[in-house]
């Protein structure tokens, strides 16, 4: 799967850093979800959503390619 919450972040021109200070996380926590090691609470995924200017569809839904 594509990571699209790290492809967002970049097309913004936004640091895992200043990502995490605009969304209350850890610089850490962004990088695990880049990486798909954690899974984010739904109001998380919500404010990182809003954060980059895309629905929760545009960074969290799994297409179904086969």
């Amino acid at each position: 799967m594509i990571n699209r919450v790290k492809l967002t972040r970049m097309e913004k021109n936004l640091t895992q850093q200043q990502l995490a200070a605009r969304t209350g996380i850890t610089r850490q926590t962004v990088g695990l979800i880049e990486k798909g090691q954690y899974n984010p609470s739904l109001q998380l995924c919500i404010k990182i959503a809003k954060e980059l200017g895309v629905t929760l569809n545009d960074l969290f839904w799994e297409e179904n390619n086969s």
